[in-house]
């Protein structure tokens, strides 16, 4: 079996971690902003398009699934090759569609997906950040780095606080003429920048028998769940809260995009928060408590109770929730992935984590259509959480304590 070794000593190495995680994150954060461009403005293509509050959800839905999907074939591609190579190739891959909406996105429904279905790309840098950074830090730092890279999610509120703003700055293109210039600085510094972790050991079995072997461990459907459930809550809401928000509320396209932009800040400020107490005193108990926010959060908004504060405090607690679970679920992602797999691994609970946000903009769009109200969406979203803490306090817990005694039985061996 392919293994990978620890780079170097602590004191040869921190430096170099130190900046290929700065600059993975900001390659994250640039690709997310991309991925994320459609949402803020989909209020107001929805009106000049004359499309259903279905069509509106599935043209931020669009770009979230094909990102999701991505990161299986991606994750692998970078145990292959390495993210010295992937990250700029996905920096550049995403330019080309981001620039097709720029010219061509407002043009028709058509036009629309077709972008939105290649603007996915931009959302598979996750599965070459996780591995890039993972095979750079030793195990007992890895939740925390891992952490530290997911800040990355704040190009969803980059997107928020930016998008709508360029438009009434220049044309509905400028926002995306500036990403697509962000997208060719960053994948030309990070060609220049980015090397791999020294020591590490190329796998030379195919991307299918890699994929397949990474579906039989249990850590990988473990860890799906647990991510289409925190990671998939954070990015439905950041893609659909400003659609939520308008038709609940009745804000203005810019308030709603900025209120969405906070719950976004905050998830990201959280999740390395997650990584780091995971860390410390394990994943379950972060685990656990994120997901008992997530199902408070979301039994308060189900009320559809006054903006301000009830419902800002709910949405707020789901954010810290989700952000922080994210984090927490890559920690035992870390600790539990064979080496050599990261990526692959990775990759398939990445892409479960879209999945997870694909599913309920498209199921809020149909709920407020028929009911119009979101409660139903919102019971169901605590009915999920609930089921995936009770599966966390049992499966994940058992899991974790086998290993630790295996680890004692080593040390003791040794």
């Amino acid at each position: 079996m392919n293994m990978k070794t620890e780079p170097g000593s602590a004191a040869e190495q921190a430096g170099p971690r130190t900046r290929m995680l700065v600059i993975a994150t900001l390659g994250f954060a640039v690709t997310f902003w991309a991925w994320a461009l459609i949402s803020p403005l989909a209020p107001s293509l929805a009106t000049k398009l004359g499309l259903s509050s279905f069509q509106q959800s599935l043209i931020v839905a669009v770009p979230v699934i094909v990102g999701s999907l991505g990161r299986i074939p991606i994750g692998a591609l970078t145990d292959r090759f390495g993210g010295r190579l992937m990250l700029p190739i996905v920096s550049v891959a995403t330019i080309v569609p981001v620039l097709f909406l720029a010219f061509f996105g407002d043009q028709s429904l058509a036009t629309l997906l077709i972008g939105g279905f290649f603007l996915g790309i931009g959302g598979t840098s996750f599965a070459v950040g996780v591995p890039f950074v993972s095979a750079w830090f030793p195990p007992e730092r890895r939740g925390l780095a891992i952490g530290i890279f997911g800040v990355g999610m704040v190009g969803t509120a980059i997107s928020a606080f930016t998008t709508v703003r360029l438009v009434e700055f220049g044309s509905s293109a400028t926002p995306f003429l500036v990403t697509a210039a962000a997208l060719a600085i960053y994948a030309v510094v990070a060609w220049l920048l980015l090397r791999d972790a020294p020591g590490q050991v190329r796998p030379t079995t195919s991307m299918a028998k890699r994929v397949g072997e990474t579906l039989k461990l249990g850590v990988t459907w473990q860890a799906a769940a647990l991510y289409a459930t925190l990671f998939g809550g954070y990015v439905a809401f950041s893609v659909y809260l400003p659609s939520l928000l308008k038709a609940e509320y009745d804000l203005s396209i810019g308030d709603a995009s900025n209120r969405m932009a906070g719950f976004v800040i905050l998830a990201v400020i959280m999740r390395p928060v997650g990584g780091f107490l995971s860390d410390k005193i394990g994943p379950v108990p972060v685990l656990a408590t994120c997901l008992g926010a997530v199902v408070f959060g979301a039994l308060i908004d189900a009320t559809s109770p006054a903006l301000f504060p009830i419902a800002t405090i709910a949405y707020l607690v789901m954010a810290a929730g989700l952000g922080a679970g994210s984090g927490a679920t890559f920690a035992l992602v870390a600790l539990l992935s064979p080496a050599g797999k990261v990526g692959s691994v990775t990759g398939v609970v990445g892409a479960a984590g879209g999945l997870g946000g694909f599913v309920p903009p498209l199921l809020m769009g149909v709920v407020y259509g028929a009911t119009g109200s979101y409660t139903i969406g919102f019971l169901l979203l605590a009915l999920v959480a609930a089921a995936v803490l009770v599966f966390t306090l049992t499966s994940i817990r058992s899991v974790l304590a086998k290993r630790d005694a295996v680890e004692v039985q080593r040390e003791v061996a040794a």
